[in-house]
């Protein structure tokens, strides 16, 4: 089943494609990857998903925040590329958390993005190596920011 297919069989709707807030692209295509940029958790209205895991945020708002970061970086992606069946696969994840020091459940929260892209594109091509570290802080105070590398179809 297609990467597209998947989203309208799980009525998944994604956040308007975010502009850049800096001198960055939010992708970029060498050959057959696609480098995104760092994104946040932007939702529907354009806002942004907030504050710090441990504090303001509980573990569970923390995990959504990451899902929320993977459904705009699909909407970059279909910006960028025309549609998610032109990706092949998930290369590599870094996700970052904003989280106070004692937190260290760090790869939890990431796994809201993670278990997304399996979702769209399988276990097997949704799911690459991956990072999730904590933060001191994030810009804007945003609970989640997430980059990624992915293979684009020949």
């Amino acid at each position: 089943m297609s990467a597209e297919q998947k989203l309208l069989d799980l009525n998944i709707q994604l956040p308007p494609a975010p502009t850049p807030a800096g001198v960055y692209k939010p992708c970029l295509r060498d050959g057959k990857y696609l480098y995104v940029s760092g994104h946040g958790p932007v939702k529907m209205d354009k806002s942004l998903m907030t504050g710090r895991v441990g504090t303001d945020v509980d573990l569970e708002q923390g995990k959504l925040a990451a899902r929320q970061v993977g459904l705009t970086m699909l909407s970059s992606i279909k910006a960028s590329v025309g549609s998610l069946d032109k990706i092949k696969r998930v290369i590599k994840v870094l996700g970052m958390v904003n989280a106070v020091p004692e937190f260290d459940r760090h790869p939890y929260v990431i796994n809201g993005c993670s278990e997304l892209f399996a979702e769209i594109w399988g276990e097997e091509d949704g799911v690459g190596v991956r990072s999730a570290v904590g933060m001191g802080s994030l810009p804007n105070n945003i609970t989640v920011e997430i980059e990624a590398l992915f293979e684009l179809k020949d």
